[in-house]
């Protein structure tokens, strides 16, 4: 009997879940993440609310200065803006390279976009910066933006288009330059 009502438990568990992993790619670039949501388990916060992440960006940059891969751990919470299909959340990041070094704070937002054909599809754009006092080791300040634009083709399974920019400032010779500037094309599964 405690074998069923475990099963019965983690399977409940994982139907109200919204873990995620996603891949994205282009000519030159390669980024995997992955999001754990912890609203699941605490009874105090509703599920799809609480997410914990780590990304991985192998970036090929113009400016040839800093081609360390980028990885990052991040806590994201976001919540529905009522019925209107807007979610918002705020999160902060701890991303490095080998000499680089920053914790920044960001908005993200998501809109469900009005059904108007069988496949639900919704627009992403997140914002995150670090000033200088958030900066460590060499970095003197951190910028990112985001806009993804996502159709879920399956249950669970998405495809999106997106584009990234990822400015990054060094204290040393380096100065200000672009880690990443690119479009890419990307899938997302949820479990």
């Amino acid at each position: 009997m405690l074998k069923k009502i475990t099963l019965m438990t983690a399977s409940a568990v994982a139907a109200l879940a919204m873990n995620s992993a996603s891949i994205n790619i282009n000519n030159e670039d390669l980024e995997l993440n992955a999001n754990l949501d912890i609203g699941q388990f605490n009874d105090n916060v509703e599920p799809e609310t609480m997410f914990v992440g780590v990304r991985f960006l192998d970036a090929d940059n113009t400016d040839r200065i800093n081609n360390d891969a980028l990885y990052e751990l991040s806590f994201l919470m976001k919540k529905a803006m009522g019925e209107s299909g807007l979610q918002i959340g705020l999160g902060v990041k701890a991303n490095y390279t080998k000499d680089y070094r920053t914790l920044p704070l960001g908005i993200v937002f998501e809109y469900g976009l009005p059904s108007v054909t069988v496949i639900p599809m919704s627009l992403h754009a997140d914002i995150y910066y670090a000033p200088k006092v958030l900066s460590f080791d060499n970095a003197n300040k951190y910028f990112e933006y985001r806009l993804e634009y996502d159709a879920a083709v399956i249950d669970h399974g998405h495809v999106f288009l997106g584009y990234r920019n990822i400015r990054t400032d060094y204290n040393d010779i380096r100065g200000s330059f672009t880690y990443n500037a690119a479009g890419y094309v990307g899938f997302k599964f949820e479990f």
